[in-house]
């Protein structure tokens, strides 16, 4: 018996206080309840899901190294923050070379120009930005479509 394929969520610095920070940029959503969203998204499209939010560049980048060895297929990540500071997370998913969807939940260039460039964003199979926690669900349909489920 084969298990099903397996999907990373990777959560950047400060997502964990979604729900009370700048209610007015990032809405009143909480990381809970958009992993709550993901999991039952998941548990319909028949893949299992592991989420993981930190705020230290370096438990990410560990986390990322980790991702061959347990066979994930795809990661949908939020760097926050470290879109625009880390290329050692850049080098870290270039090194597993396993494919990704790039999340923002603001729209990124509507802000402050520093946001603007991200370091991740030319690896990416795709870049999301500005719809909210609906992103996060639209990169896991499109995560599941190139890895291969069919459409319910």
């Amino acid at each position: 018996m084969s298990l099903s394929p397996l999907i990373w969520v990777l959560h950047g610095p400060n997502l964990n206080r979604l729900g009370s920070r700048e209610p007015e940029i990032y809405g009143a959503t909480t990381l809970d309840q958009i992993n709550e969203s993901l999991l039952n998204r998941a548990k319909a499209l028949g893949v299992r899901l592991d989420c993981f939010q930190t705020n230290h560049e370096g438990a990410m980048i560990e986390r990322i190294h980790h991702a061959p060895e347990q066979r994930v297929a795809f990661m949908l990540i939020n760097p926050a923050a470290f879109t625009h500071t880390s290329v050692a997370i850049r080098d870290a998913i270039a090194s597993v070379a396993i494919p990704f969807v790039e999340i923002h939940i603001s729209n990124v260039h509507r802000r402050e120009p520093f946001r603007h460039h991200s370091y991740f964003s030319d690896l990416a199979e795709a870049v999301i930005c500005g719809l909210g926690p609906t992103g996060y669900l639209a990169a896991l349909d499109f995560a599941a479509q190139k890895i291969g489920i069919p459409r319910g």
